[in-house]
């Protein structure tokens, strides 16, 4: 279940189009994550936190267009290295889209940083979450167990 903090300029987007954007980024890292994305409990689960930033500067000096900055956040073992790239390619597209030609496309205004969050520090409802509880949702918990030691397993060798 992802959590999302998406720094949007003030006046950047127009306000129906950024809560467009938010859920279609939102509805990325669900399906990104392995959940369905039209499933409620999986819905109220994900959330986007939308920021607006005071000044942007790129060398010191105000930017000349809007610049982007996602971060979604995920548990250990969520997203491979696959999953990462499809991730910022996913979403600074839909960055991108949102704009609706106000400014040049340009990639390089949009930079998301997928953060993976250790097992057992994604807290919520009260307490720790482990991986196995988060992928019971989608089905028996004993193959949840499994799929999340295996998830685990891979992304701690994928950065050793």
């Amino acid at each position: 279940m992802p959590m999302l903090d998406v720094y949007v300029p003030e006046g950047a987007l127009d306000p129906d189009v950024e809560d467009e954007l938010l859920r279609r980024i939102t509805d990325v890292l669900i399906t990104h994550e392995g959940f369905d994305p039209a499933d409620p409990a999986t819905r109220a689960a994900s959330w986007a936190f939308l920021h607006r930033p005071a000044a942007i500067r790129v060398g010191g000096e105000p930017a000349d267009a809007p610049r982007y900055k996602i971060v979604p956040s995920y548990p250990e073992g969520q997203l491979d290295a696959d999953g990462r790239a499809a991730v910022v390619a996913a979403v600074t597209e839909a960055v991108l889209d949102a704009e609706r030609g106000h400014w040049p496309r340009d990639p390089a205004r949009v930079w998301v940083f997928p953060t993976e969050i250790p097992e057992g520090h994604w807290g919520g409802r009260g307490g720790v979450i482990p991986l196995a509880a988060i992928l019971s949702f989608t089905g028996d918990p004993a193959t949840a167990e499994a799929l999340a030691a295996e998830r685990i397993a891979r992304a701690r060798a994928e950065r050793a």
